[in-house]
Formats: C-alpha cells, structure tokens, sequence
C-alpha cells in the first residue's frame, strides 16, 4: 500500500519550552485503520490537530496525498473528515440541516443521495429532523461522523469516537468504521477503548511523552509481545517440580496445589501438549484447567510502563 500521510520529524514544542510531539517519523497507509494508543497528555490530540491544519508545528513536516498542510491548507483540509473528542454542534439546528451546512462548507454541491446514505448508516435518518439539543450523547456523536463524512473526505480522524456511548452503539460505530474502511477511507483513531483498536486496527502506534514508540501491524505485534499461561489445578498438592518439568520452567503456586506456565504466544501449542504429557507420566492428578492469552492492553500497559522506567 502506499502512504497518504507522511510525517517527517515532527516537533511541536510551546513558548514555555514543553514538547508536546518530538521528532516523530511516520507513515499512515491509504485504505488502512490505524490506531493511536497512548496515556493522556501524550500526545495524540495534539499530532491530529497538527495534520488537521488546526495546530502550528514547530519543525519537520506533514505530507497528505503529496500536498503539504501548510502550505497547501486548503487541498489537504478538504482531503481529511474529523471528528474531535468535544460536542460542537449547534443545538437547535436539525440533524439533516447540521450535515447539509458541512457539507457546503467545504464547497460541495449539494448531494441528497449521499446525505441520506451516510444518516441510514450511521442510524440517523429517522432523527433527520430532530434537534440537536434533543438527542443523547451517543447520538450527538454520531452526528459528528456524519459531519465529518459529508464532504467525501478520504482520511477519516476519530478522536475518541466512541467516549461516553453505551456498548451496543460503540459496536455499530466498529461497524461503520470497518465499512468505511472496506470503501477505501483512510482512517486513523485515538481511543481508550483498546479493546477497539484490537478489534478494527490493522495496526497500532503507541505514543508516549510526544514520541512514537512503536508501530507495527496489529497481528504481529500480539504475535510477538503477546505471552500465554496454562494454569493446572491439582488434586494434590506438590512440593517440588518433577525433573521432567523442569525443562518448562513452571512456577509452583497457591501453597502447591497449582502449577502456572507461561509462554509466548508465537509458541506451538505442542509446548502445552508436553507439559500435559509429563504431567500424566509423572501421575500428577489434574483437577482443572485454565488459559489465558494476553490482550493488547496488556501489551499496552507494558510498554508504557517500560518507558517510565
């Protein structure tokens, strides 16, 4: 895939000598969902505004589509919908009135058909003549994608698009998104929601302190930091790991009566087939069986906290 937005040693740092964004090199692919993790204050919101056109940068540069945001502003805004983690709506305008003015902002022809596709997605056509100031967060938010949507735009940013709506309409935004997505869009998230960025992400950047501090393909990444643990409850308590265990280096626990043995996801699942196997040989009674596999969270977690340190 090729790059649509190429970033180039990004610094963006204030009068008072506080760098929000530091040297940061990257590049966002077209047609990809690309996922911004990071604790607040780290930077994210301050790297969209700056692609957006709406913060200055210090030094380095931001490409989108081959033109540059400042000195190009006017093409690469019209290239770009955003949708901001603050409720700027009008709230006596309607909804249909609130997209239709967006639209035409950015020069657009009027397009009824379009509108209307975009509000049947995103469950709005029904509240088209509602106002604003009558609608529920959730909903609120959901008329900020259409906004963003109406102009054709095609890079879609979405800062916390999901913050404060309820389980079942932040699944109909996943599905919007990867729909979106299946269309061509560019589409670049923040959230804090990680469990969304493990669900709809090709792949996730982690920044931390106004740097990026790793980017890779959402799969491999799981693959390669992700780890796995098998914890067996025993019928009986042991005292000592059976020198055909040891190889496996499992960790005795609960005053013996459970055995914990982790490994890294990329591993076979022949690994956990042999430590069973050695267990029955050594006539250890299992009493039951437990998983677990490493989220992207706690690949997250992880890292930032291995930056602190």
């Amino acid at each position: 895939m090729s790059a649509i937005i190429e970033i180039k040693k990004l610094t963006k740092q204030y009068a008072d000598g506080y760098r929000a964004l530091d040297d940061i090199s990257v590049q966002i692919n077209e047609g990809e969902i690309i996922s911004l993790l990071g604790p607040n204050g780290a930077g994210k919101t301050t790297l969209i505004s700056i692609i957006c056109g709406l913060t200055t940068l210090t030094n380095g540069s931001v490409t989108i589509a081959g033109f540059d945001v400042v000195r190009d502003y006017r093409k690469t805004r019209s290239l770009i919908g955003l949708v901001p983690q603050e409720m700027t709506l009008e709230p006596f305008e309607t909804v249909l009135g609130t997209v239709n003015l967006s639209r035409g902002l950015f020069g657009k022809k009027q397009d009824r058909a379009h509108i209307e596709n975009i509000l049947r997605q995103l469950s709005l056509w029904d509240r088209r003549n509602t106002q604003i100031r009558e609608l529920s967060g959730g909903m609120k938010r959901r008329v900020l994608i259409a906004k963003a949507l109406s102009h054709e735009p095609k890079i879609l940013f979405l800062d916390e698009p999901t913050a404060g709506v309820d389980v079942d309409m932040r699944r109909d935004t996943w599905t919007v998104i990867k729909d979106l997505k299946r269309r061509g869009v560019t589409i670049v998230l923040t959230t804090h929601y990680i469990e969304e960025a493990e669900e709809i992400a090709d792949r996730v950047a982690v920044i931390n302190g106004g740097k990026i501090i790793l980017i890779e393909e959402k799969n491999e990444l799981m693959k390669r930091l992700g780890t796995k643990q098998l914890c067996v409850e025993l019928e009986k308590p042991m005292t000592d790991i059976p020198k055909s265990l040891i190889r496996f280096d499992i960790q005795i626990e609960n005053s013996g009566s459970r055995l914990l043995y982790r490994y890294d996801a990329s591993m076979k699942s022949t690994d956990v087939h042999s430590v069973l196997a050695a267990l029955a040989t050594e006539n250890i009674v299992i009493k039951d069986l437990q998983t677990y596999e490493s989220s992207l969270e706690d690949i997250f977690v992880d890292l930032v906290a291995k930056e602190k340190n």
